[in-house]
């Protein structure tokens, strides 16, 4: 290893953020507002790596750690995201500070080390694909070919929500919001996160988190929290009324905001990641977007075999029949000693 290379733990966050947005391939996922969401909405403890040369960062990994007796003792890069991983500017700095990663794993005794969607981090990874699929392509600026992009059957339903009259309003207070997703996570049998954690999300990262919210008339039906990143917008929670697919909601929700987004200045749209075979996957696929796989590396330290935490595990279908049919006020009452787990 380069001796003029050495290693430290949570750096001052705007220097991390500038190495962040200089780096092509960078993500929402590996800033530094992450640890004040992990500290302020659970009290987990992160672990922000960065490699440093003559002074400046020249590497960084986010390591959240997760330590759960329900499903054991992890750092996840990035936790309650689905990406993360290691940013450097060359291959030494990433080996070095992958090597720091599983030195501090080893140290802590957790099960695994975790890096989500990446490419390569070589070594003694394992990698893991085949679950989940990511969606993005470009947004383009005009609203004429916007409408172009979407395919002619997909885009027939759109130009009929436009009709309607649905409207939209981009807010900042999450109550609509979380009406609407915990309802949303409910229904799919998961548990939801508290609400404190959507609140950081919103207050931590500004104006590069928003919710854009649909109503008919004054009833909001679907709601989505986005995060803004360089170029990027990213439609990351959701939550919608059971009569979303009769009033065309989410599918106006989606268009407002691609519109949105290029008000804003982006020109990319990552439509988030789907399990195979599900509606979410199709749903995606139907707006001219094609699956990209997504890739997760583990380093296991105590474990013995890889986690596998998705709900396609068919160890947890009981459990998710259950809470699908809990009273939503009880759902989200238990979600509370349950979604801190949920890395």
């Amino acid at each position: 290893m380069n001796p003029g290379l050495s290693f430290t733990f949570d750096p001052h966050a705007a220097a991390w953020d500038a190495f962040v947005a200089a780096q092509p391939g960078s993500t929402f996922f590996q800033r530094a507002g992450w640890r004040e969401v992990m500290k302020n909405a659970y009290s987990h403890k992160s672990h922000f790596l960065a490699a440093v040369r003559e002074g400046a960062i020249v590497g960084v990994l986010p390591l959240v750690e997760i330590n759960s007796p329900l499903f054991g003792h992890s750092l996840i890069s990035t936790a309650f995201c689905t990406g993360g991983g290691p940013l450097a500017v060359d291959v030494e700095a990433r080996d070095g500070i992958l090597e720091q990663a599983e030195q501090l794993g080893n140290k802590l005794g957790v099960d695994y080390i975790e890096i989500r969607d990446a490419i390569s981090v070589g070594r003694a990874w394992v990698p893991k694909e085949g679950i989940y699929f990511g969606f993005e392509r470009k947004i383009a600026a005009a609203e004429d070919e916007c409408l172009k992009q979407i395919p002619r059957k997909q885009r027939a339903v759109v130009r009929k929500t436009l009709e309607g009259k649905l409207a939209f309003k981009i807010e900042r207070d999450v109550s609509n919001f979380y009406a609407l997703h915990t309802r949303t996570f409910r229904n799919h049998g998961t548990p939801v996160f508290p609400k404190r954690f959507y609140e950081n999300l919103v207050q931590v990262f500004g104006a590069d988190c928003d919710i854009l919210t649909v109503f008919d008339g004054a009833m909001p039906v679907s709601s989505v929290l986005s995060y803004y990143t360089k170029d990027r917008v990213t439609p990351y929670f959701t939550g919608s009324v059971s009569a979303a697919r009769e009033l065309g909601s989410n599918d106006f929700m989606y268009w407002k905001l691609m519109r949105h987004a290029v008000a804003r200045g982006c020109s990319e749209f990552d439509f988030g990641r789907s399990k195979v075979d599900t509606g979410p996957f199709s749903f995606k696929k139907n707006w001219g977007f094609e699956p990209r796989p997504m890739i997760n590396w583990y380093y296991l330290v105590r474990g013995k075999s890889l986690p596998n935490m998705s709900p396609t595990n068919p160890k947890f279908s009981a459990a998710i029949k259950v809470w699908q049919s809990l009273p939503l006020p009880v759902a989200n009452f238990l979600s509370q000693f349950v979604s801190p787990s949920l890395g």
